[in-house]
C-alpha cells in the first residue's frame, strides 16, 4: 500500500473522527473569515461580468440539493470541510450572500481568479482580489461593532481566519506573457519579493483589523495542473511553474515566522500543500491526466456538460480545481497533520487553541 493511500485513508478516518465529535456539540470557534480564490469563493463571483464563474452544472453535482452555488468543484471546498470540521452547522456565507446576524460566525470574502496583485486575471474579467476583499471585510467589521459587546477587536481576535491567496498572481498572470509583462520585468526571484512584499502589508491590515489566529495556504504544484501541462504542450509537470512557486513558498514560510517573532498576541501557521503533493503523490488508480468534466478553451468546466461518474477516481474536476475527495483530504491534513512537513509551525487544530 503506497503512502498517498495510506495517508488518504488516514485523512478520511480523521475527518470521521472529529466530525463525529462535534454532533450536537458547539463550533470550536465562534466565527471563521475566508479570504482567497476558485479554491475558497463560495458564490462571491456569480454577479460578477467574468469568465471566472461556476455556477451552472456540472459544477455542484454532489453538493446538498446538487446546487451550482459558484463553488469550484463538484461538491464541497476545501474550505467547506474546515468549517465542518471546526463544528459550524452551516457552511459560512459569501460577502455577496451576508445577511444581518450571520456575519457573527463570519464572511467568505474569497473570489474566482482573485490575485495578490489588483491587475491579475484582468483578462477574465472582474474579480474582488485581496485588497477588495479587505475592503468588504472592513465594511463587515464596521457592521459587527454594533453586534458585538465591548471593543470588536476582542471578538475578532478569538476568530479563525484562512488565507489562500498566489495562485493566480503565477497562472493568471506571471506565466501568461501574453496579457501580463510581470514576466519579462521580473525574474522569479524577484517577481516572488513582490508578491511577498503587496502580500505582507495586507496581512499586516489583516492583523490590525484584530485578526490573531491566521492560516496562510501555501501555493501548491501549478505545473503539473492539467490546463498548465496543456498550455505548455507537455506530458509532464512543468518543473518551470514549480520552481517559481517553491520560491514564493519559501518566502511565504519565513514571513509567517516574521508575523510570529514580531507581532504580539499573532499566531500565524503556513499550509504547506506542495509539501502534501510531493510526500504523499497520487496512486495510479487515481485519474490525473485528465478531468471529471468536459472543457471549455480556457480550461472551465462546459456547461452542462455530463461530468464522470465516479468522481472519487479523479483528482481534477476542471483543468484548475481539485475534485471534492481532494478537498476532503487537503482540508482535513491542513486541520490536522500526520506529517509534521504539510505545516509550519502548527496545523489548524493547534493554531485556534492556541492564546
Amino acid at each position: 500500500m503506497n503512502m498517498w493511500r495510506i495517508l488518504g485513508i488516514s485523512a478520511l478516518i480523521i475527518y470521521s473522527t472529529v466530525r463525529s465529535s462535534l454532533v450536537n456539540g458547539s463550533p470550536k470557534v465562534g466565527c471563521y473569515f475566508i479570504f482567497g480564490d476558485s479554491s475558497s469563493d463560495a458564490g462571491n463571483n456569480n454577479g460578477l461580468t467574468t469568465m471566472a464563474k461556476a455556477n451552472y452544472p456540472p459544477y455542484g453535482l454532489d453538493f446538498p440539493g446538487h446546487i451550482s452555488t459558484g463553488r469550484f468543484t463538484n461538491g464541497l471546498t476545501i474550505v467547506d470541510f474546515i468549517a465542518q470540521l471546526l463544528g459550524f452547522q452551516r457552511f459560512i456565507t459569501p460577502y455577496s450572500n451576508q445577511m444581518g446576524q450571520e456575519i457573527l460566525t463570519g464572511v467568505n470574502f474569497a473570489s474566482g481568479a482573485a490575485g495578490i496583485l489588483p491587475q491579475t486575471s484582468s483578462h477574465l474579467g472582474d474579480r474582488i482580489w485581496m485588497s477588495r476583499q479587505l475592503q468588504n471585510y472592513m465594511i463587515t467589521i464596521s457592521k459587527l461593532e454594533a453586534m458585538v459587546q465591548g471593543p470588536v477587536a476582542n471578538y475578532l481576535n478569538k476568530c479563525l481566519y484562512t488565507v489562500n491567496m498566489g495562485t493566480n498572481d503565477y497562472i493568471n498572470n506571471y506565466f501568461m506573457p501574453q496579457y501580463y509583462p510581470t514576466r519579462y520585468l521580473y525574474n522569479p526571484d524577484q517577481f516572488s519579493t513582490l508578491l511577498i512584499a503587496r502580500y505582507r502589508a495586507q496581512l499586516q491590515l489583516l492583523y490590525n483589523s484584530g485578526a490573531r489566529k491566521v492560516a496562510i495556504f501555501g501555493v501548491g504544484q501549478l505545473g503539473c495542473i492539467p490546463a498548465e501541462i496543456a498550455m505548455n504542450n507537455a506530458t509532464q509537470c512543468v518543473q518551470q511553474i514549480n520552481q517559481a512557486v517553491q520560491l514564493f513558498n519559501s518566502k511565504l514560510i519565513s514571513l509567517v515566522d516574521y508575523f510570529n517573532a514580531r507581532l504580539p498576541g499573532a499566531n500565524f501557521t503556513f499550509i504547506n500543500f506542495y509539501a502534501m503533493q510531493s510526500l504523499a503523490p497520487l496512486p495510479p488508480g487515481i485519474i490525473t491526466n485528465s478531468t471529471c468534466c468536459k472543457l471549455r478553451s480556457d480550461f472551465q468546466c462546459e456547461a452542462f456538460s455530463e461530468a464522470c461518474s465516479n468522481r472519487n477516481t479523479y483528482a481534477f474536476m476542471d483543468g484548475f480545481h481539485p475534485t471534492e475527495i481532494v478537498n476532503q483530504i487537503g482540508a482535513t491534513f491542513a486541520f490536522n497533520s500526520p506529517i509534521p512537513a504539510f505545516v509550519h509551525p502548527i496545523d489548524i487544530s493547534r493554531l485556534i487553541t492556541n492564546t
